[in-house]
């Protein structure tokens, strides 16, 4: 598989119109990767190592992996805000990058609402990554005072995603 220029940039452009944030293609004579930028702009990027060079064999690194079921992810303290610090608020931040989903479901209803009480390892969102959906659990007690984020909206790596009144 021969890729020119003319077909570089269709496909690009094609990615750039969907919600995919990253595509590999790889035979045994070159591997192209394409990222979105996690910018607002949500352009997309060359990735250094995604030249269009002739690679002898896949790294062992890259070898297919087996599917994994998704796993429980428990919410790091986060360093509060300034306007939080001298409050009692807690924040849930996201343990990586991915998107945020409130319920497990599409039909179904969210984890939690704001005014909602929750329990220290409680179920609070999802985050997905990688096709793999990871339940974010509280690490505090307390009410549910602010979501931050919406519904299938990306997120960064230590991004509030809630805000929390410890009981």
């Amino acid at each position: 598989m021969d890729l020119d220029f003319s077909e570089l940039r269709q496909l690009v452009a094609a990615l750039d119109q969907t919600d995919i944030a990253e595509l590999t293609l790889k035979n045994p004579s070159f591997e192209l990767t394409l990222r979105k930028a996690t910018a607002p702009s949500q352009s997309v990027v060359l990735a250094a190592d995604a030249a269009v060079q002739p690679v002898a064999s896949p790294p062992p690194a890259l070898a297919a992996t087996p599917a994994v079921a998704p796993t429980a992810v428990t919410a790091a303290p986060a360093a509060p805000p300034a306007a939080a610090a001298a409050s009692d608020l807690y924040e849930i931040t996201s343990p990586m990058v991915g998107t945020f989903y409130r319920s497990p479901a599409p039909d179904e209803s969210p984890f939690v609402d704001t005014g909602d009480r929750i329990k220290t390892g409680q179920t609070v969102c999802i985050i997905e990554a990688m096709k793999l959906m990871n339940e974010l659990e509280a690490e505090v007690s307390g009410e549910i005072v602010e979501i931050l984020v919406q519904n299938a909206e990306p997120v960064e790596f230590g991004q509030p995603l809630m805000r929390v009144k410890q009981s």
